[in-house]
C-alpha cells in the first residue's frame, strides 16, 4: 500500500465517522455518542492532512493549533447549557469565515497574470467566499441577537428589501466580473466586503423567535461553504463532510419552518416577531380575566394529580430551572404521578434546546416526548405545568385570522383538565401577542421567576 493509498483510506474511514455522528446524533439517547464519533473523524481527517507529502508550514499550522485548541476546549467546558445557542452561532460564524479566507488566499495564489481561472476553480472560490463570508457576518449578528448585545426584536430600516436587492444584484454582478477573467484581488476583496455587509442586513430583520430556523439556516450555508471550498482544494472529505452539514442543516430549516407553521420565505422576510396586536387579540385580551395562585396550592393540585405534562419554554432556559424541574419530577414520581415532558420543536432559542438543557439534569431521554407525540395525552392529563413558554402554547394559533402565529403547530395545553403556567409577568412573548391561554377558565398563573417558581413547588410537594 502507497503513502497515497493510506491516506485515501484514512479519509474515508473519516467521511464514514462523519455519517454515523449525524445518524447517531438524530437520537438524544445515541448524541454523546455521535459527536464522539465526529471528534475521531475529525482526528483522523487531521492527521491524514499532516501525512500529505509536500505539506509546508507545518509549525506555523501546529502553533496555531497549539493556542487555539485549548482555547476552544475550555469555551466548550465553560459555556452555560443556556448559551449553547450563541456558542453555535460563533461556531457556524468560524467555519464560514474560514472557506472565505481560504477561497481569498487562493485566489491570489491562482489567479493568472493574464488569461482566467479555471471554470470549476473560478465558480468554487467565488461560491466560497460569498457564502462563507454571508454565514461568518450573519452568524456573528445572530449571537449578537442571542447575547442580548443587539435587540431580539427585528431590526429594520426604510426601502430595506430593495436595499437587500440590491446588494445582491451588486454581488452577483462582481462574481461575473470575476469568473469572465478579470483577475483583479480587489474585486475579490470587494466581493467579500459586500457578502459580509449582506449577512449583516440579512439577519438583523429577523427576531429572536426566529432564531432556530436562522441558525439552522447559517449552519446548512457553512456546509456549502465548506463544501465548495473542498473543491477549491481538490479534497473529498471536505467535499463529503460540507455536504453532509448542508444537507442537514436545508432539511433541519425547512422541518423548523415547517413547525412554526410558516415558510421558509416568511421567515426570513417577514421581520416576525415585531410588536404588534392584532384586533382578535385585543378583543382576547378583553374577555375573561388571569387567575393568579399560590406556590402552596400548585403544590398540592401537582402532589395529587394522577398525570402531569411539563412544558418547558425559554424562560426555563434563562432561569437555568432545568435541575429544580428534575427534582420536581422526582418527588412526584415518587408519590406515584406519571411525569411528562412536551417538546416543541422551536422552544427555546435553537432547535433541541429543550432536549440539552432537560438532559443536562439528567432527565429519562423516555420521558421527552415531541409535539406530534404527546398532543393527544393532554386531554386525559390532570395538569399541564407551563414554564416560560408563550407562542408555542398560545391557542390564538388555531382560530385568530390575524394573528402572527396563525396556523403554527402548538402543544395543546389548553385541552388539559388543569394548566398552571410559572412566567415572570403578563408580557408577551417574542410574537408580542396576548395568549389567550391564561385567561382561560382552567388556567393558573404563578407569577415567579422559573427557578424559584419551580423551588418553592418542590418545598410545598416534599411538605405534603
Amino acid at each position: 500500500m502507497t503513502r497515497g493509498d493510506a491516506i485515501s483510506l484514512a479519509y474515508l474511514a473519516a467521511i464514514v465517522a462523519f455519517i454515523l455522528a449525524l445518524r447517531f446524533l438524530s437520537s438524544p439517547a445515541r448524541a454523546r455518542l455521535g459527536n464522539w464519533l465526529g471528534a475521531l473523524g475529525m482526528a483522523i481527517a487531521i492527521a491524514a492532512t499532516f501525512a500529505h507529502p509536500g505539506l509546508s508550514n507545518e509549525v506555523w499550522i501546529l502553533l496555531v493549533m497549539a493556542v487555539s485548541a485549548p482555547i476552544g476546549a475550555y469555551g466548550a467546558r465553560a459555556v452555560k447549557m443556556t448559551d449553547i445557542p450563541q456558542m453555535v452561532a460563533l461556531f457556524n460564524g468560524v467555519g464560514g469565515g474560514a472557506a472565505a479566507l481560504i477561497a481569498l488566499a487562493e485566489f491570489h495564489e491562482r489567479a493568472p497574470e493574464s488569461g482566467r481561472l479555471a471554470a470549476n476553480v473560478g465558480i468554487s472560490i467565488v461560491l466560497s467566499a460569498l457564502i462563507g463570508a454571508v454565514s461568518f457576518a450573519g452568524s456573528m449578528v445572530a449571537f449578537a441577537k442571542l447575547q442580548d448585545l443587539l435587540s431580539g426584536r427585528p431590526i429594520v430600516y426604510p426601502q430595506q428589501k430593495v436595499g437587500n436587492a440590491a446588494l445582491v444584484a451588486a454581488l452577483v454582478a462582481a462574481a461575473i466580473v470575476v469568473l469572465v477573467g478579470v483577475e483583479e484581488q480587489a474585486i475579490v476583496g470587494a466581493l467579500i466586503l459586500g457578502a459580509l455587509l449582506f449577512g449583516v442586513l440579512f439577519v438583523l430583520p429577523i427576531g429572536g423567535a426566529d432564531m432556530p430556523v436562522v441558525i439552522s439556516l447559517l449552519n446548512a450555508c457553512t456546509g456549502l461553504a465548506a463544501a465548495a471550498t473542498g473543491f477549491v482544494l481538490h479534497q473529498n472529505v471536505l467535499i463529503v463532510s460540507g455536504m453532509l452539514v448542508g444537507a442537514s442543516g436545508t432539511l433541519l430549516t425547512l422541518l423548523m419552518a415547517r413547525s412554526m407553521g410558516r415558510s421558509v420565505g416568511n421567515v426570513l422576510f417577514g421581520a416576525f416577531g415585531q410588536l404588534q396586536v392584532t384586533p382578535d387579540a385585543l378583543a382576547a385580551s378583553a374577555d375573561g380575566h388571569v387567575r393568579s395562585t399560590s406556590a402552596e396550592d400548585v403544590a398540592v393540585m401537582l402532589a395529587y394529580a394522577q398525570r402531569v405534562i411539563v412544558v418547558p419554554g425559554y424562560g426555563l432556559a434563562v432561569a437555568q430551572a432545568q435541575h429544580d424541574v428534575r427534582k420536581l419530577a422526582d418527588e412526584l414520581q415518587a408519590r406515584g404521578v406519571d411525569v411528562r415532558y412536551a417538546i416543541h420543536p422551536v422552544a427555546g432559542r435553537m432547535p433541541g434546546h429543550m432536549n440539552v438543557l432537560l438532559a443536562e439534569a439528567n432527565v429519562p431521554y423516555d420521558e421527552l416526548f415531541e409535539m406530534e407525540q404527546i398532543n393527544g395525552d393532554f386531554p386525559q392529563t390532570d395538569v399541564a405545568l407551563v414554564i416560560g413558554a408563550n407562542d408555542v402554547t398560545n391557542p390564538a394559533a388555531r382560530t385568530q385570522l390575524g394573528s402572527p402565529i396563525y396556523g403554527m403547530p402548538i402543544l395543546d395545553v389548553d385541552r388539559a383538565k388543569n394548566v398552571v403556567v410559572i412566567k415572570r409577568s403578563m408580557n408577551p412573548g417574542f410574537a408580542g401577542i396576548d395568549n389567550p391561554l391564561y385567561r382561560d377558565p382552567k388556567t393558573v398563573m404563578l407569577f415567579a421567576d422559573a427557578r424559584e417558581g419551580v423551588a418553592k413547588l418542590v418545598e410545598g410537594v416534599k411538605a405534603l
